[in-house]
């Protein structure tokens, strides 16, 4: 389960993640540019993707690198940004079908390879810079989407928690970054910014599919050349640990029919710490399934949620809640939701609850192997967090985790920030005093 990965570094300092998997009739190929989480550099870090995506000097245009991709019996490429714990992240993926079933061996892996490493390591560049249209286009985009973030309430809620809890933390910025730093990029800056990045970032290359470590080594080697000059890992390390004197109480208004309350948790369990897997039996407990707590109690029970679930950022080491009520319910599910992490905190959890949430977090787990590229982001998770678990180490840290281990949770977590956003006009019952 997830066991057989074998690393190498390219000459070049790309770190080669190769993960052999014969179960499946594809090869998934997943590159990861890495950088520090900073809000002078996150609106251009999360524009590169999008401009990247839109061609290679070898294919200039999206319709060219479109038609090389079908030539590969269609294959797939895409871009993104990640956020993961304190470090931001560029990726570029490809699937592609297997060569062995369209009679072409390995000689489909090294066109895909070579594609993907033109898209990341030989863009398209025109007077010292990106392609100016192309520039001006995904900085629209990226300003519409930035912009949008206020439509989707619940999750506006949600990173607006995160700010309040991490201002001055490298975890509190956006993904996306900020209009004003955006409207100030231009196609020669962001080349220059680009170009020192690939050159000596760190980059993480993986390779899923039913192939030989050999013949991947020789493919990625020939197709990853370009020139670098990588330097150690010198990203700042996620800052977990922080102590809460005084929790934050935010309350935000606008116009909205639902209001949406957010609760930011300090953990104080990094991801490579003994009690991660006894974290996750915690979330499952409180709030992350069905038959959770905080869905019984404060939703089935109380009828005071549209919807209430918690979920973990296993990186930075924080547990956030979020819940849609009625304004003038902000009390009583303040009160039910600290009532049930007090019941952590006592081990008042039945047999049951323990049984469904092992249950459930091992099947999940056990999903992993039927996605490739889930299968890349459960070992990039490992890399970034200092530990490389397999499925089985962690499934079985699941099934040993008792009332002691959840009492020693909850020992450590410690509610951090209070986030209300409710409809204007006269303040609801008990709403949050802004602090």
């Amino acid at each position: 389960m997830l066991q057989e990965i074998y690393s190498e570094t390219l000459p070049n300092g790309i770190r080669l993640n190769f993960i052999p998997a014969a179960k499946f009739k594809t090869i998934s190929l997943g590159l990861f540019l890495h950088q520090e989480l900073r809000a002078d550099l996150a609106a251009a870090t999360a524009l590169l993707p999008a401009v990247l995506e839109r061609g290679s000097r070898r294919y200039p245009d999206n319709l060219t690198l479109r038609r090389e991709l079908e030539r590969l019996y269609g294959a797939e490429l895409s871009t993104d940004i990640h956020k993961k714990g304190e470090r931001h992240l560029v990726s570029c993926s490809m699937e592609m079908v297997h060569g062995k079933y369209v009679g072409e061996n390995d000689g489909l892996l090294r066109k895909g390879m070579a594609i993907l490493a033109g898209v990341v390591g030989d863009p398209l560049v025109e007077n010292g810079g990106f392609k100016k249209d192309y520039v001006a286009q995904e900085k629209d985009q990226l300003g519409k989407e930035i912009r949008s973030l206020i439509n989707d309430k619940a999750l506006y809620a949600l990173e607006q928690c995160v700010a309040a809890m991490c201002a001055g933390e490298r975890y509190g910025v956006f993904k996306l970054g900020r209009i004003e730093d955006l409207e100030r990029i231009d196609p020669v800056s962001l080349w220059g910014y680009y170009r020192e990045l690939i050159a000596a970032g760190p980059m993480d290359l993986y390779v899923v599919g039913e192939l030989e470590r050999g013949q991947v080594l020789e493919a990625a080697r020939e197709a990853f050349a370009f020139d670098r000059r990588p330097r150690p890992d010198g990203i700042p390390e996620t800052v977990v640990y922080h102590d809460v004197t005084e929790v934050k109480m935010r309350e935000e208004k606008m116009p909205v029919g639902q209001a949406k309350l957010a609760l930011g948790y300090r953990t104080n369990i990094a991801y490579r710490d003994p009690l991660s897997p006894a974290l996750l039996v915690y979330n499952g407990v409180l709030g992350a399934f069905a038959h959770s707590k905080l869905f019984l109690n404060v939703r089935e029970k109380a009828g005071l949620a549209y919807y209430i679930y918690s979920r973990l950022e296993r990186h930075k080491g924080l547990m956030l809640v979020a819940a849609g009520i009625e304004g003038g319910n902000y009390r009583k599910t303040l009160a039910i939701i600290e009532k049930q992490v007090e019941a952590m905190a006592k081990g008042e959890i039945s047999d049951l609850e323990m049984e469904n949430t092992r249950r459930t977090l091992v099947n999940h787990l056990r999903t992993l192997e039927d996605n490739p590229y889930q299968m890349i982001n459960f070992h990039l998770d490992g890399a970034i967090g200092g530990k490389s678990y397999t499925t089985g180490e962690i499934i079985r840290g699941i099934e040993n985790v008792g009332l002691e281990e959840i009492r020693a949770v909850a020992g450590r977590i410690a509610l951090d920030t209070v986030y209300l956003l409710q409809g204007e006009g006269p303040a609801e019952e008990g709403g949050a005093a802004a602090s």
